[in-house]
């Protein structure tokens, strides 16, 4: 009988996940991980919408212990601690805005928790991660493909997994509607068949970045100045760190009309004010790239793309410029292309690879 060691959150899908597994023969093991101090966890708790809290652990060993198996919680912290929220907070403090999803899943999930289930001779890890794995006889790889239900599709968070990660990922719900793993969830009597989804980054429950990061680095931001397209000054800002590409509201300063974040410069401490129209580039550069579906990319390649979590793909062309980097050049100008976030690339259903925007 092969082995599953399913990533339990406390949530209706890694739940679902675990009780789908066990109905097709497996032997499974639910363990949810332990990120945060239990300071953190009590102060995440009092949110009450994080993903961590002490009642999530709670909920994963219940629904381990209707259905019969056995539930562990791992110590991760430390790992969570300096693969994610520090590179978060560093991230923001050099003018990048990262995606700590992607970092978690990339360092802890499929690095940190599949090692630990490999110690524990564990065939496979599982997660309730809205994707299709698939293995292509044609090519020898693994595959990473949309998600049946594609408003809950997750695998622009998921283009770091390589290979060998895929070749011992299980995706129980890749195709399912959110709605039939609910309802499943209902049938089966779990406790958490009508929870609600996690919305926020859980170490920053209340969306207040610029208070975790202050104290978290115990870093003190200095203002700059507003500039114009063309260089003028146009005001005083608060901190690098209150602002992100694309963003209108909150900026503090009345010009007239209406202004967005088009570029943050840390070297200068300068945040450039325009029009909605400065927003808009053809084209992007991206560094740690992680390719799935091939093995490298040497010629030109059509592919669609999308560079936040919930945009559409947009027709595109990448090539290779040498030294890791990659250029994707859209057929048409994309709005807020930010540097830090994550360009994901696509072949139809198929995910061809991700990288870091520069």
């Amino acid at each position: 009988m092969k082995k599953v060691m399913v990533g339990m959150s406390g949530g209706v899908d890694s739940s679902v996940s675990a009780l789908l597994l066990r109905e097709q023969g497996y032997e499974v093991m639910g363990v949810t991980l332990k990120l945060f101090s239990d300071e953190d966890i009590v102060e995440a708790e009092k949110e009450g919408k994080t993903c961590c809290a002490l009642s999530d652990v709670m909920d994963a060993r219940s629904v381990a212990h209707r259905l019969g198996f056995e539930h562990l919680v791992f110590n991760f912290r430390d790992n969570f601690r300096e693969c994610v929220m520090k590179n978060f907070a560093e991230s923001y403090l050099c003018g990048r805005t990262p995606n700590p999803c992607i970092e978690c899943n990339r360092h802890v999930k499929f690095d940190k928790m599949l090692r630990r289930a490999m110690e524990l001779d564990y065939d496979y890890i599982a997660t309730g991660h809205y994707a299709v794995n698939e293995y292509d006889e044609k090519t020898g790889r693994y595959l990473l493909k949309r998600s049946k239900d594609r408003s809950k599709d997750q695998t622009y968070v998921l283009y770091s997994l390589t290979q060998e990660q895929l070749s011992h990922t299980i995706f129980p719900l890749g195709n399912l509607e959110k709605s039939e793993v609910r309802q499943i969830a209902e049938s089966a009597g779990l406790v958490n068949s009508d929870k609600p989804d996690s919305q926020d980054i859980c170490f920053v429950p209340d969306g207040d970045y610029v208070s975790f990061i202050k104290k978290f680095t115990e870093t003190e931001v200095p203002e700059g100045n507003f500039i114009s397209t063309d260089g003028k000054i146009l005001g005083k800002h608060r901190g690098i760190i209150n602002y992100t590409v694309g963003q209108r509201k909150g900026l503090g300063i009345s010009l007239g009309k209406p202004a967005y974040v088009v570029k943050k410069d840390i070297f200068t401490n300068t945040v450039t004010l325009g029009d909605e129209k400065d927003l808009y580039t053809k084209s992007l550069i991206a560094y740690d790239v992680n390719l799935i579906s091939v093995a490298e990319i040497t010629e030109p390649m059509r592919v669609t793309a999308k560079t936040r979590y919930s945009q559409h793909e947009q027709p595109a062309v990448v090539s290779y410029l040498g030294n890791g980097e990659y250029m994707v050049e859209f057929d048409e100008p994309q709005r807020a292309v930010t540097s830090g976030q994550a360009v994901v690339l696509y072949d139809g259903d198929i995910v061809v690879g991700g990288g870091t925007i520069k």
